[in-house]
């Protein structure tokens, strides 16, 4: 199947206002990041997408085999050998936060021994490397797991998933 059209993008833009003895100032940072990506597996491409609505029970983990076990859209099975970009919401009705990493056969997402990440609810999470190599390289059996995790015990969470692979 052909992936065509993706475009991953982030932005944070406002004003901020404010005075001073010399009258009323302004500052508007617009920080933004848009790159659009072709069907492939070379730098700036991708040939793979896995999206998803899921939801944890209280105290639930899952881990997310991004090398076999997951589909597409169209119910085909995706194997990545590289991840480009992921993108992860956190449903605003959350009561708990929606835990990333720490798996037994971790995707290199973060450094270090057993490191998580927490996205409150209304939250997002989003990494993106287009380069060649990708954001890392996912390892069939060794380092293909993205384990999430819902930080408490007494409610579910509702998250979205999006990643964006390569086959090659």
């Amino acid at each position: 199947m052909t992936l065509a059209n993706l475009t991953l993008s982030a932005k944070i833009s406002g004003v901020q206002s404010g005075s001073n003895d010399l009258g009323t100032l302004e500052f508007a940072p617009n920080l933004a990041f848009v790159k659009a990506l072709t069907n492939g597996t070379g730098a700036n491409q991708a040939d793979l997408l896995f999206a998803d609505t899921r939801t944890l029970a209280a105290s639930a983990t899952e881990d997310l085999d991004l090398a076999g076990s997951l589909a597409d859209a169209f119910g085909a099975t995706i194997t990545m050998v590289e991840v480009v970009a992921i993108l992860i919401l956190a449903d605003s009705g959350n009561t708990n936060n929606v835990v990333i990493g720490d798996s037994a056969s971790p995707v290199p997402l973060f450094g270090g021994t057993n490191p998580t990440l927490s996205i409150k609810p209304g939250g997002m999470f989003m990494i993106v490397a287009p380069i060649a190599s990708g954001q890392f390289a996912v390892g069939a059996g060794s380092t293909d797991k993205l384990k999430v995790a819902n930080s408490g015990g007494t409610t579910g969470v509702t998250y979205s998933i999006l990643v964006v692979g390569r086959s090659a």
